[in-house]
């Protein structure tokens, strides 16, 4: 409560975790959808091209370039769906009011791993990229680069999150159910 004027400043939510579920499976969709389909789609005199991300991962490497192919396909699709998966590991028992097997080691896992997810440094390459390529060529954005967008911004509200947080839900959820179930 605030001091000065009693309103209230601070509401902590037990059940936050909840919200999380339907945010990652909607990025997981998003994910997808980046990854299937072509970033950009580019005309120069009557030649199009069109490139999806395993594609541009794939010509790094053809290109002798293969540790920055690496460290592409590993900040921006390794780490970031390994995070996703480990986190819908957790958040899917807990909505049913189990603790999931090895919960702690997950945890940690998440903590080391989010550093490494880099899609928003990889979406502001590819936009510089598009805007300099516009000169040269006719450059059409397509539905992969659409979903990267819309992407980083629901990662963003999902690494909002701290996943250490999830302990202070387990524990609450554990003491009103009276047992820990696995």
């Amino acid at each position: 409560m605030c001091l000065r004027c009693g309103g209230q400043l601070y509401r902590e939510n037990n059940r936050a975790y909840r919200r999380l579920l339907p945010l990652l499976l909607g990025a997981l969709i998003l994910f997808l959808l980046s990854n299937a389909y072509p970033i950009v789609e580019m005309d120069l005199k009557g030649v199009r091209s069109q490139t999806t991300l395993l594609d541009s991962i794939q010509a790094l490497y053809a290109d002798n370039m293969a540790l920055i192919a690496i460290l592409v396909f590993i900040t921006t699709i390794l780490f970031p769906l390994v995070e996703m998966l480990m986190l819908l590991y957790l958040l899917i028992p807990m909505a049913r009011h189990r603790t999931p097997a090895n919960f702690a080691r997950v945890v940690r896992c998440i903590q080391r791993t989010r550093p490494w997810g880099m899609i928003e440094v990889f979406l502001v390459g590819v936009l510089v990229t598009v805007a300099k390529l516009s000169a040269m060529a006719e450059v059409l954005p397509g539905i992969a680069l659409w979903s990267f967008a819309t992407l980083v911004v629901v990662l963003a509200v999902l690494m909002a999150f701290d996943p250490r947080d999830l302990w202070q839900y387990l524990d609450n959820d554990q003491c009103r159910d009276g047992e820990l179930s696995r």
